[in-house]
């Protein structure tokens, strides 16, 4: 099963989960596009508000500027999306999944048996490949910080990570069988969640050098990592 197929199967749950006691926006789609004009009519939402997002930022970003942008009526909008965050929730699903996609080839055993160095310099690699697929997606910084910030949205990032953490915990036992699985399990997570948090540093803070960041996060996520080849 692919990583999209996995995620896409999670998108009707987090949506009722986080309405329970609080009363966040309705994230799920109202119907999927079947027809090719229905698609396009779909995609043309999803342009828009990425352009827009970047143009005028999450609070500023509504339903009917979206629908001017794409050439729609909201009736047309509304057919699919109940409301701007909903479009926001769809970006950041497909956002996640193809920066989820780059470690499909990384994720195997021979990678965490590389030495040490060896294994950090794959880190920050992959670190800086992610951090330009993010780049040139449409609208990928501001979508990245949508995540973050919206209470509603929070939740595509975790399962995500989650799912990303299981995704390498399998390969790295493969490889080191006598290593502590839970500790395994919970270094991998906190690993994936500071490499996140240092993109999204990055993209905050242009002044700082990608290069240095990439090596420093993977001498610290390496070094983690040959403590639980140890055991």
């Amino acid at each position: 099963m692919s990583t999209a197929d996995t995620l896409s199967k999670r998108r009707a749950k987090p949506a009722q989960e986080a309405s329970v006691g609080a009363a966040l926006p309705d994230l799920e789609l109202k119907k999927a596009p079947s027809q090719q004009r229905a698609v396009e009519t779909y995609e043309r939402i999803l342009a828009a508000c990425a352009e827009l997002l970047g143009e005028v930022g999450i609070e500023r970003l509504s339903t009917n500027l979206v629908c001017q942008r794409a050439g729609i009526s909201p009736p047309a909008l509304y057919q699919y999306f109940p409301n701007k965050y909903a479009i926001l929730h769809e970006l950041g699903m497909r956002l996640m999944t193809v920066q989820n996609e780059l470690l499909t080839p990384w994720a195997v055993p021979a990678t965490f048996m590389l030495p040490e160095p060896a294994f950090a310099g794959s880190v920050a690699e992959l670190f800086l490949q992610t951090m330009e697929l993010t780049a040139h997606m449409p609208a990928g910084v501001w979508v990245t910080r949508a995540l973050r910030a919206v209470p509603s949205l929070q939740h595509v990032r975790n399962r995500s990570h989650d799912f990303v953490t299981d995704m390498l915990l399998l390969p790295f036992m493969d490889a080191h069988p006598r290593a502590n699985r839970a500790q395994a399990r919970l270094t991998i997570r906190l690993a994936i969640d500071a490499l996140y948090a240092a993109q999204e540093l990055l993209f905050d803070d242009p002044s700082l050098d990608p290069q240095a960041v990439a090596a420093t996060m993977a001498e610290m996520v390496a070094g983690q990592m040959m403590r639980l080849r140890r055991g």
